[in-house]
């Protein structure tokens, strides 16, 4: 995998977010991928912002596009290289001030195998 093959799969990550297309979002990740969150740790204190594999991915982006039906991602920056991209974007939800966000996807064999979210 190079740079390019790396922002192209964020690029995938923000359109399948954007559209709240689960499934489209899913198979961009490892089955065993993990995900730490601040809002996880937050709505889900049980798992100290962790969670792990599909089925727990599912659950958690689901109950948010449930719950949040007007959030959207705009990304304003990639740094990549061969093995992960680093993203900035700007959170928006209809009532909610924007917030600004910073995202690692960890990238092995062409599917994110770890993201971990990082905002204030």
């Amino acid at each position: 995998m190079d740079n390019l093959n790396a922002e192209h799969i964020a690029r995938q990550w923000f359109d399948a977010f954007n559209t709240q297309n689960l499934e489209a979002l899913l198979a961009l990740y490892d089955d065993n991928a993990i995900h730490f969150s601040p809002k996880l740790k937050i709505r889900q204190p049980e798992t100290n912002g962790l969670v792990q594999g599909k089925a727990a991915l599912r659950q958690w982006w689901k109950g948010s596009f449930e719950r949040l039906p007007t959030l959207r991602y705009q990304p304003t920056s990639f740094t990549s290289n061969d093995k992960r991209v680093f993203m900035e974007y700007i959170r928006t939800v209809e009532g909610e001030p924007d917030m600004l966000i910073a995202e690692v996807l960890e990238i092995t064999v062409g599917k994110i195998n770890a993201s971990r979210v990082y905002h204030g």
